[in-house]
């Protein structure tokens, strides 16, 4: 399974490659070429971005291993859930993670619920040991190598907003993300000032941390 996917991104790449260089030379017909490109790699997904808030100054006080240990607790608890509402894992890198869904309601929902498994693993424990999500989202047309990197427009505003603008739970999405979502009760949108390039609109998720509660009668 594992020779299959490099086989596939490594003829992903090597195809991306060559039209890079045919778009190179002089007097190509680049419109054309940019074309055959978005054809061959352009699909219509939801990314996330997510990071840990204070991630690096957690390091810096309590160390490497402090470091590691945040990573794999929160990727134990965190994976789960991204299966549960069928997100693919593109990318670990550091604290942060990239993921791509095919339903932007289910990206809203696996965010929300994210949050709150975050939030049962805190209760009980001490400051350096919780994990605090930050969240980003994009939605529309990106080109997509293979099953390693994405790039486009809302690719870099999803990474902006979940690994630099978020707060600690703060699930922060794009106005494409928002025009696409089901209107529900469970959350809402509020507009926020910082906008990433790339974008017309950012907001900020409405939604709540507390569990329903059963009433037994």
């Amino acid at each position: 399974m594992g020779q299959k996917r490099a086989i596939a991104t490594s003829a992903s790449e090597e195809r991306l490659e060559k039209l890079l260089e045919e778009r190179l030379i002089p007097g190509s017909n680049q419109e054309f070429i940019d074309k055959r490109i978005w054809d061959l790699f352009g699909e219509t997904w939801c990314v996330m971005f997510t990071d840990l808030s204070g991630f690096s100054r957690g390091v810096a006080k309590f160390g490497i291993i402090h470091f590691l240990q945040t990573i794999y607790e929160s990727q134990r608890i965190l994976i789960p859930v991204l299966d549960e509402f069928d997100g693919i894992l593109m990318k670990d890198e550091g604290d942060s993670l990239m993921v791509l869904f095919r339903n932007t309601n289910k990206a809203i929902q696996c965010a929300i619920h994210m949050q709150k498994a975050c939030k049962r693993y805190n209760e009980g424990r001490s400051a350096e040991e919780q994990i605090l999500l930050c969240v980003g989202l994009g939605y529309g047309k990106i080109l997509k190598i293979g099953d390693t990197d994405v790039f486009g427009s809302e690719v870099n505003a999803a990474s902006k907003l979940g690994e630099d603008t978020a707060k600690a739970w703060e699930i922060l999405v794009t106005s494409a993300v928002k025009e696409n979502a089901d209107e529900t009760t469970d959350f809402d949108f509020e507009g926020i000032s910082e906008i990433p390039p790339g974008s017309d609109g950012a907001f900020r998720l409405v939604y709540t941390l507390e569990e329903p509660k059963w009433v037994v009668l």
